[in-house]
């Protein structure tokens, strides 16, 4: 029935069916273990994009999503982490400044995430899950349909016609579930700001790969790559949505 997309269509409807499961249950345990998980998964295909070779940097990933679990304030922890490999820098010659990068690339992001969860619930998830999942679907049916111009050289695929049409579906759609955490005005606003960030997610991500030489960020999904190409819009979106939330609200 779906020809060459069989696979990608199985394992979305896989996904789709597992968050709605892991957001019925609502419980921080098993949120944080299952972010923890995706995290993990994440940061090794993000060593393998920045071309990092550091194998011991896994340990201290685990590290901190440990203390996340444990520390009310997870994306403070990307602020601490960051003085502490400074501090580490400075007192040893010998480490690289790029093995920090997959500790801002995807670290920032999934600690963000957390901390949203927490400060305001499963709704603020699920509002982030609609936007960005919306942004896809409406740059990829529009762009499809009447997409002519070109977005940008990371991602040729891409048109402008679809990345404008995919910010206006998201932003309408995102605005009604919005509504259950803040005002009509300020939904509509996050909502686009969101969707807006999640496109640019999805470009860095490309522009990554694209300097790696590779097609996708892993093969553990079968259809869509890596965790990475699954996550990149909602790691650009979540730290845009709770300093927007923290802002405006």
């Amino acid at each position: 029935m779906f020809g060459s997309h069989t696979d990608r269509v199985i394992t979305g409807l896989v996904l789709i069916v597992a968050v709605l499961f892991i957001g019925w249950i609502d419980s921080f345990f098993i949120m944080w273990l299952i972010l923890g998980a995706i995290y993990i998964l994440a940061f090794k295909e993000a060593t393998k994009l920045f071309q990092i070779k550091n194998s011991n940097l896994i340990k201290y990933a685990f590290g901190l999503w440990l203390l996340a679990g444990i520390y009310p304030y997870g994306d403070d922890l990307f602020v601490l982490a960051g003085v502490a490999y400074a501090s580490a820098v400075a007192y040893n010659k010998d480490l690289a400044w790029g093995d920090f990068l997959p500790f801002i690339y995807p670290t920032a992001g999934m600690l963000f995430i957390l901390t949203m969860y927490q400060e305001y619930n499963i709704i603020s998830l699920l509002w982030l899950l609609i936007v960005v999942a919306m942004t896809d679907v409406g740059a990829y049916a529009i762009g499809k349909s009447i997409g002519k111009t070109k977005f940008c050289e990371t991602s040729p695929n891409k048109t402008m016609e679809g990345v404008v049409g995919g910010i206006a579906v998201a932003t309408l759609s995102g605005m009604f579930v919005g509504l259950s955490i803040v005002d009509l005005w300020t939904a509509f606003v996050i909502s686009f700001v969101v969707a807006t960030a999640s496109i640019f997610g999805d470009l860095y991500e490309s522009s990554l790969k694209r300097a790696a030489g590779v097609k996708d960020s892993g093969d553990l999904l079968p259809g869509h790559g890596g965790i990475l190409d699954r996550i990149d819009g909602y790691l650009f979106g979540a730290i845009v949505m709770l300093v927007l939330l923290r802002g405006l609200v």
